[in-house]
């Protein structure tokens, strides 16, 4: 996920940090004893932004039963007492028995088309039907968010960024994307399978898919070599994503502005849909070589990118599609829950400062007895957007052509102006912004969603409103959403914080965490999220050296007595955050992203932070996906 050094949204006051809490504690008494915070104690009742027990609470046995790891931050990884990381895909690693081995010193697009990808990102486990020689056996689904250059590719670092070639440009390319890959656990340890008939690269560019939903056809997705707008040929800077109960997984494409270079006339139509992006980013140098990636040549070309694309994890030969209903904007995930009358509903964070949780309502139903039914749910239905009350209610508004202010009169013409502006949308709906929303998913039991909210440190004391209270936000915080009566298609529904992050003991951060958290168990910047088979919320982190410790997985308690108390599991080698926490569905195998191991300020090919995972002089640092499990094959956490 990476940081952005811009943003893009204008925000209003909506007063100071001790009026918002004044008006959030109006309505209810506060809690008394289970959260502690200096910070809190400093400002008067911040502690009740924590919830108390919500419904669902008594669903099952609290606490988690593992020796909490120490914080720190060295060149490798880390997990509790009683249980083993295990190395199970590196990029570079070869998917099928015909690919060349990996060779970091000549890199080639050929190669790389065999290869699992660069920073991997996102992870989804489908289980498939286990056979003689393995226990357990699945699918992994992984991303490829982006390329470091610099890590990457031998000595191109010294003349940034005139070494960098069209060759160079052709691997990263294939390099993003996503990986889906065959595992299969024999004798307690993960493996891939090679040469599986279900192993399939998905590239940044090279992969032929679909435009799906409204704004399939749009002349503004129309470019020199798609002048229809409806056939895509890649997908890139995915972030988390979604597995569906249908088998299929979901790729949320995010910062798509860093890939565009160029300039935009003043005057044309697309420039200020593009500035509300922050197109043109910059970061790549692939316009110099594809007119694609140059909006003076092609400007409709960043349209096209922003999207969540499906792809059939059981069918190889099935085109990804673009589904265009679920909004364009930088999206850090797009996790779904069946709704009580059989609606699926996406829960979807826009990851930039200042931008706003969204979800997506199906028209149709899952059918569990007619997969392909299901296949194409996602083109039809209504987004939304939320808007956070002081009175600790929850709005969704809907993002409908000719509804309230998306009129002609404010420059939509129809639903796919709507999806392809989304940010304006929502901007004109009166949305409440955010603290970069980032991974939002919904507990499996209880009715609540978990909305991760990294950081922001732009925002002002002008800038604060009540889901959003503290200004020069460096630490992050997790608002957990009650949908009523379990009912995720609700328009309306409830909000509390969980915990605001970091330092509990720093009374200028006003954290707050249960009183029980060590002060090995505080975290800064959560990301990514997942549940395991008993419910429990476990974190994952991106920005947590701010803290003074690496990025990695921490459990967090939602429920009863312990509510908001936090425990370290599993630490990150230096320079690498952590992405793309999944559980098998026994909770025995708990699978992580490492990506981006050994970067940091000045960090480059030849001199790393880390080269972890091999440790070999001549290897640079590689991401990878580790299992983690229990020693004694137990659940994980226990």
């Amino acid at each position: 996920m990476h940081d952005q050094d811009e943003w893009s949204n204008s925000r209003g006051p909506e007063g100071s940090l001790s009026d918002l809490i004044d008006r959030r504690l109006s309505r209810r008494t506060l809690l008394s004893g289970s959260l502690v915070s200096v910070g809190a104690m400093a400002l008067p009742g911040l502690s009740g932004c924590a919830a108390p027990s919500s419904p669902g609470s008594e669903s099952r046995a609290a606490g988690f039963d593992f020796a909490e790891i120490q914080r720190g931050m060295d060149p490798d990884m880390h997990v509790p007492e009683g249980y083993s990381a295990q190395v199970v895909l590196k990029w570079g690693d070869a998917l099928f028995s015909d690919a060349p081995d990996f060779d970091p010193y000549a890199q080639t697009a050929q190669a790389q088309r065999q290869q699992f990808g660069y920073n991997c990102d996102f992870i989804g486990f489908l289980p498939l039907p286990a056979n003689d020689a393995a226990a357990e056996r699945g699918l992994l689904c992984v991303n490829h968010e982006y390329t470091s250059t610099a890590l990457m590719f031998p000595g191109v670092a010294s003349d940034f960024p005139a070494s960098i070639t069209k060759e160079i440009c052709d691997v990263e390319m294939v390099a993003h994307g996503g990986s889906i890959v065959e595992v299969a656990r024999v004798d307690g340890q993960w493996q891939a399978v090679q040469d599986s008939p279900f192993n399939r690269r998905i590239f940044g560019q090279g992969t032929p898919m679909d435009y799906a939903g409204p704004a399939a056809g749009s002349p503004r997705l129309a470019i020199t070599s798609d002048p229809a707008g409806t056939q895509g040929t890649g997908t890139f800077n995915n972030c988390a994503g979604g597995v569906t109960a249908w088998g299929t997984y979901l790729m949320a494409e995010e910062n798509f502005h860093g890939y565009f270079r160029g300039e935009m006339p003043a005057e044309h139509p697309e420039t200020d849909n593009h500035a509300r992006y922050g197109v043109p980013g910059g970061w790549f140098q692939w316009g110099k070589f594809f007119p694609e990636f140059d909006v003076s040549a092609e400007p409709n070309a960043p349209n096209r990118y922003g999207w969540v694309v499906e792809v059939d994890m059981l069918d190889p030969n099935a085109k990804p599609k673009k589904r265009t209903a679920l909004g364009r904007f930088k999206h850090e995930g797009a996790e779904s829950v069946i709704a009580a009358d059989g609606r699926v509903v996406v829960y979807m964070g826009d990851d930039e400062r200042f931008e706003y949780v969204y979800k997506f309502v199906t028209d149709g139903r899952y059918d569990a007895n007619n997969r392909a039914a299901n296949l194409d749910l996602l083109d039809s239905g209504t987004l939304y957007v939320a808007r956070f009350a002081e009175d600790g209610t929850v709005e969704w508004l809907p993002l409908l052509f000719q509804q309230g202010p998306l009129t002609p009169a404010n420059g939509f013409q129809s639903q796919a102006d709507v999806v392809i502006e989304a940010r304006r949308a929502a901007d004109l709906l009166g949305a409440t912004p955010m603290d970069r929303p980032e991974d939002v998913e919904a507990q499996p039991d209880t009715g609540r969603v978990y909305v991760m909210l990294t950081n922001n440190t732009r925002r002002q004391p002008d800038d604060l409103n009540v889901a959003n209270p503290r200004p020069n936000n460096a630490f992050g915080h997790i608002v957990e959403i009650t949908v009523p009566d379990g009912d995720h298609t609700a328009t309306r529904a409830t909000w509390e914080v969980l915990v605001l992050c970091g330092n509990p003991d720093d009374a200028e951060v006003g954290a707050t965490w249960h009183a029980d958290t060590s002060a090995d168990g505080w975290f800064g910047s959560p990301d990514n999220c997942a549940f395991d088979g008993q419910g429990r919320l476990w974190g994952a982190t991106d920005g947590n050296p701010v803290t003074g410790a690496a990025d990695g997985i921490w459990a967090v308690e939602t429920n009863g007595a312990e509510r908001g108390r936090s425990q370290a599991f599993f630490r990150a080698p230096v320079g690498a955050e952590v992405c793309g926490p999944r559980f098998t569905p026994n909770s025995q195998t708990l699978f992580v992203a490492v990506q981006h191991p050994g970067d940091g300020r000045g960090a480059t090919f030849e001199t790393p932070t880390s080269r972890w995972p091999d440790f070999d002089d001549n290897i640079p640092p590689r991401p990878s996906v580790v299992a983690i499990t229990r020693n004694d094959g137990g659940e994980i956490g226990g």
